[in-house]
């Protein structure tokens, strides 16, 4: 039996999207999608990466201490080759639009660089993992916080994106950020600069942005942004306000849900910002930062205000 959408009549819609995909092709015919690099591969490379980075708990290797570095070696050379795949297919979308050539061995020398980041990136993930078994008391052991911990995970997969992002693949370390917003909620562009001991507790609407600065011992909760003011093409800016569009925040700083922090101000040492606050401008060290108390209402008021959320008030 035959679907009723097969008798539809789709012509005129189809001739709508064909028309809609040959005016952007010539409005921006120079880029070849066949030629950006792909999500699924950019998957796995970065599930090989983080299996080789922690092989027992993220990676499921159960055998024989004798065999795991055999196994890393292997889940290792499987994502740098996928890696290096992705890299070269950023180059080749670039490629139209570059005065020169990129040399071949562009995208092998990315990625050789890259195999020296690797031990750093697990010792600051460990010192993450660390900071979060101290911030939350409901932690019970690393390996849960590793597995279970979105704000560890997204922190995992942006040490790796970031690292790709200073050596020259800003596109593949995009995507990796991506990957893990779709994981976890919580999106971090690879530019921001993150220090140690960095913990994000619950983490869901977190959002740190491309020119963002934080420093060592930093704790967040969830919604909190990090932003720019003003979005680029709308107002005129300058090279600086370009290239430093969002907060620095010192050290031992404790941000709580909801604050949002836009523009290229200075969260001083050791200052707390409260929920749901709204900064502009720089914050001293060791300040507190706080909306005004909620009002707790009583009898009569408390009594309209019920009838009123009930719709029941006059």
């Amino acid at each position: 039996m035959a679907h009723a959408t097969e008798a539809l009549d789709l012509s005129a819609t189809i001739e709508e999207l064909r028309t809609a995909r040959s005016a952007w092709r010539a409005a921006d015919g120079r880029h070849r999608l066949d030629r950006f690099p792909s999500l699924a591969e950019t998957g796995q490379a970065v599930d090989d990466l983080v299996a080789a980075l922690f092989p027992g708990r993220l990676g499921m290797f159960t055998g024989p201490v004798e065999r795991e570095d055999a196994f890393v070696e292997t889940r290792l050379r499987q994502a740098l080759a996928r890696l290096q795949r992705q890299v070269e297919c950023e180059f080749s979308y670039w490629q139209e639009e570059a005065v020169l050539a990129f040399d071949v061995s562009h995208a092998a020398m990315i990625t050789g660089l890259f195999i020296a980041e690797l031990g750093p990136i697990r010792a600051l993930v460990d010192d993450d993992v660390r900071a979060a078994f101290l911030g939350d008391p409901a932690a019970r052991s690393a390996d849960e916080i590793l597995i279970c911990y979105p704000g560890v995970v997204a922190i995992l997969y942006h040490r790796i994106a970031h690292a790709l992002y200073g050596l020259g693949a800003p596109i593949v370390a995009r995507i990796i950020s991506e990957l893990a917003n779709n994981r976890t909620g919580i999106d971090i562009h690879p530019g921001a600069t993150i220090g140690r001991s960095f913990f994000i507790d619950h983490g869901t609407g977190v959002v740190i942005g491309e020119t963002a600065i934080v420093g060592d011992r930093v704790q967040i909760y969830q919604h909190v942004t990090l932003g720019a003011r003003s979005p680029l093409g709308v107002t005129d800016v300058s090279a600086r306000e370009r290239l430093a569009r969002h907060p620095i925040v010192e050290d031992d700083v404790v941000i709580y849900a909801g604050a949002t922090i836009l523009g290229r101000i200075t969260i001083g040492r050791g200052a707390t910002i409260g929920g749901n606050v709204w900064l502009l401008e720089d914050v001293p060290a060791g300040s507190v930062v706080a909306q005004p108390t909620a009002v707790i209402l009583a009898g009569e008021a408390a009594g309209q205000l019920h009838e009123t959320l009930r719709g029941r008030a006059a």
